[in-house]
């Protein structure tokens, strides 16, 4: 009867036993397949703060490519958002740490929201000040044009008034004179009766001309191209002028008749043919004719 009793209680020990091992073993089992379903899901949740960490730096590599002045604040913060990614590489995949990290990356969030929203207002500013200039130079560009315009304007306006404010001379004449002993004069076309020739010419009036004592010179041209009378030069710039006399006057605003006498540079006689008389104003021929001694 004891013996039996023995037997009975080793056969509940040994099911008690046997209910605990495998109790145990499906806990284990439970606790390990539960393990493992977590760190999987740390895993996944650590890739896609990754991912968030990555599409943020991707934000401001491309934010800082498109501002044309470098912005010191997206740089910075570029910066600490990979080192963040590096950081979150090397670090423990457990929710104490992803945790953290997914802390740093809402703060980043925010800071990023920020930053981008300056960096438009900048880029704003700064496309209008681009405009502003550009609009501003192209109103110089055209003050300038006109200003230029006007000089050319002015410079040619001067010139115009400076030719216009010229003596000139009408009704040139020269031919051969007989002087008498008397003073008398009389005209002739045979050279070997002239004694001198003769220049007649008027100064036409001209308001512009200022008033006062002027001159021109007289150029009284032989047959052999010789010039008669003093046959000097004067150089105005680069251009040299043989003049025969020099006709000197009082001008006042007034129509002025002219004449002046030009002698022969060999002992009085003249050459046979056509002679030509001009009138210089410094250097410019203002008046010009001819005539003939037989």
């Amino acid at each position: 009867m004891e013996n039996g009793n023995t037997s009975t209680g080793l056969k509940i020990a040994l099911g008690i036993a046997l209910v605990l091992f495998l109790g145990t073993g499906f806990y284990s089992m439970n606790l390990y397949k539960k393990t493992n379903e977590d760190k999987r899901e740390l895993t996944e949740q650590k890739q896609l703060v990754m991912n968030d960490l990555n599409a943020m730096a991707k934000q401001y590599d491309e934010a800082i490519s498109e501002s044309e002045v470098s912005n010191t604040n997206l740089i910075d913060a570029r910066e600490r958002i990979n080192g963040l990614i590096d950081s979150l590489k090397i670090s423990e995949t457990n929710v104490k740490s992803l945790w953290r990290y997914k802390k740093k990356y809402a703060s980043l969030q925010k800071e990023m929201n920020v930053l981008l929203a300056q960096n438009d207002s900048l880029r704003i500013e700064n496309s209008y000040l681009a405009t502003s200039l550009d609009s501003t130079r192209v109103r110089l560009e055209e003050r300038t044009v006109f200003t230029d315009s006007l000089m050319v304007q002015n410079n040619a306006l001067a010139e115009v008034m400076s030719s216009a404010a010229t003596l000139t001379t009408v009704g040139l004449k020269g031919f051969g004179v007989i002087e008498r002993t008397s003073g008398k004069l009389i005209p002739t076309e045979r050279a070997t009766r002239t004694d001198k020739i003769r220049v007649c010419y008027t100064i036409a009036k001209n308001p512009l001309v200022q008033s006062g004592d002027q001159e021109l010179y007289v150029q009284v041209i032989d047959p052999k191209n010789n010039t008669l009378g003093l046959n000097e030069q004067v150089t105005f710039e680069e251009k040299t002028l043989n003049y025969s006399i020099i006709s000197k006057f009082n001008y006042e605003n007034t129509s002025l008749n002219i004449c002046e006498f030009v002698t022969s540079n060999d002992k009085g006689s003249f050459e046979k043919g056509r002679y030509i008389v001009n009138i210089f104003n410094d250097r410019d021929l203002v008046s010009s004719s001819e005539f003939t001694l037989k």
